[in-house]
C-alpha cells in the first residue's frame, strides 16, 4: 500500500486513467469483434457498413494514447482488406 501522499495520489490518478483507457479499448474491441464475426459469416456488405465505426473507435483510442497511431492504422487496414474480399 502507498505510504507517502504522492504515492497515494499516483494510485488515484492511475485508477482514473485506467477507467478512461478501458472505455476506448472496450469500444474498439467490441466493434472489431463484431466486424470479424460478420466477415467470417460471409456478410461482407454488413461488415463494410461497420468500417466507419471501427475507424472512429481506432482513431479515438489512438488519440487518447490507449494504442499507438500505427496500430490503429494497421487495424483499420486489415479489417478493410478482409471486408473487401468477395466470397
Amino acid at each position: 500500500m502507498a505510504i507517502t501522499n504522492a504515492a497515494k495520489k499516483a494510485l488515484r490518478q492511475n485508477e482514473r486513467r485506467k477507467k478512461g483507457n478501458s472505455k476506448y479499448k472496450n469500444a474498439l474491441k467490441s466493434v472489431d469483434k463484431e466486424m470479424k464475426k460478420l466477415i467470417i459469416a460471409g456478410k461482407t456488405q454488413e461488415a463494410k457498413k461497420l468500417c466507419p465505426k471501427l475507424y472512429k473507435a481506432a482513431d479515438k483510442a489512438a488519440k487518447a494514447g490507449v494504442i499507438k497511431k500505427n496500430r490503429a492504422a494497421r487495424i483499420k487496414s486489415r479489417r478493410t482488406k478482409l471486408s473487401n474480399i468477395k466470397k
